[in-house]
């Protein structure tokens, strides 16, 4: 696949963090970055299909949180009115 030049603007912190990474694990930071798009889901549905079972079975369990009548209740039944 054919490279393109892409320029970006990261706090100095952050790059001088990814220099030390990428000269531990012997690559650049344009491979670092490269290797980290190249995850990102291409938005045609299919990103569930990347998770790991245990993550998709987990997916949804917190939406909307704890009822405030159920906390109510909850209260109640353990301390009494």
């Amino acid at each position: 696949m054919p490279k393109k030049r892409l320029n970006i603007t990261v706090d100095a912190a952050v790059v001088e963090r990814a220099r030390r990474y990428t000269r531990r694990h012997k690559t650049s930071i344009s491979g670092l970055v490269s290797e980290f798009l190249a995850q990102l889901p291409d938005g045609s549905g299919a990103e569930s299909d990347d998770l790991s079972p245990t993550v998709r079975r987990l997916l949804g369990i917190a939406v909307g949180g704890p009822d405030r009548e159920d906390y109510r209740r909850h209260l109640v039944e353990k301390y009494g009115t």
